[in-house]
């Protein structure tokens, strides 16, 4: 059976001493309650050794390199982000692939150093508010799936968490509709089965990122492709993340 899973991206916010504060918070928050879903939180790079030894939840790093080591000043590798204690990296952000160049190319090499490093990737894919309206997103998104992942085996795409993120719906206030989302999730799941076959497509969890929150969680993950969500803005507070995770 594929996870339930919740994970939050904290993009560039919250110092260290701020992280480790809320990830304890957060873990407190959690303890008495019966959890659905796996919880994830995405700290930025300098946060991860402190979080990860201060939480058992599941941390992921935002980003990792596509070189395995070398004279790339800045960069962090996936090495690097196993060695925290991390188990997760998440590849593929729009904002990454929007402001930072990251194509599918580069992003193809990121997932293969991740996967030999030990990490499980939370691969994003999503189409922009103009594709969409072109009437091209499932052009997109199968596009961006094929040329990063499907050169991947059976085996090493089961690692593989898929987070489905409408580029028009993050930070925006906009939120695809649950018939939206499931239509698209659907259309995911059926082009990994496509490849892989059913019994890998039935156990790989697809995440919906781009402005959920507790009002709309529930309804979300109540659709049948939808397995958890890729969490903004709602996982800065704990008090607006826990319902989020209750969505469950």
């Amino acid at each position: 059976m594929r996870k339930n899973i919740v994970a939050g991206n904290w993009k560039m916010n919250k110092n260290l001493q701020e992280g480790v504060t809320f990830a304890k918070e957060l873990e407190a928050a959690l303890a008495g309650k019966t959890l659905k879903c796996d919880v994830i939180i995405g700290t930025p790079f300098i946060h991860l050794a402190s979080v990860a030894s201060s939480t058992k939840l599941g941390v992921a790093a935002q980003n990792c390199a596509d070189k395995a080591s070398g004279a790339y000043t800045g960069e962090v590798s996936a090495a690097m982000v196993a060695s925290t204690g991390a188990k997760y990296v998440i590849l593929g952000h729009s904002e990454r692939r929007t402001y930072y160049g990251e194509t599918d190319a580069i992003l193809k090499e990121k997932t293969l150093l991740a996967l030999a490093n030990g990490l499980s990737p939370i691969f994003c894919i999503g189409e922009t508010k103009e594709e969409r309206e072109k009437n091209v997103h499932f052009d997109v998104v199968k596009k961006q799936t094929v040329d990063a992942l499907f050169g991947l085996s059976a085996e090493d795409f089961s690692k593989i968490v898929i987070a489905y993120e409408p580029v028009w719906a993050i930070g925006t206030g906009l939120t695809a509709t649950s018939a939206q989302a499931q239509e698209m999730h659907a259309f995911i799941r059926k082009t990994i089965a496509d490849k892989y076959g059913k019994e890998v497509a039935d156990n790989t969890s697809i995440l919906y990122g781009g402005s959920a929150n507790g009002g709309n969680a529930k309804e979300l993950f109540g659709c049948p492709d939808i397995d958890g969500g890729l969490i903004g803005g709602a996982s800065l507070d704990v008090e607006k993340f826990i319902p989020v995770i209750e969505g469950f």
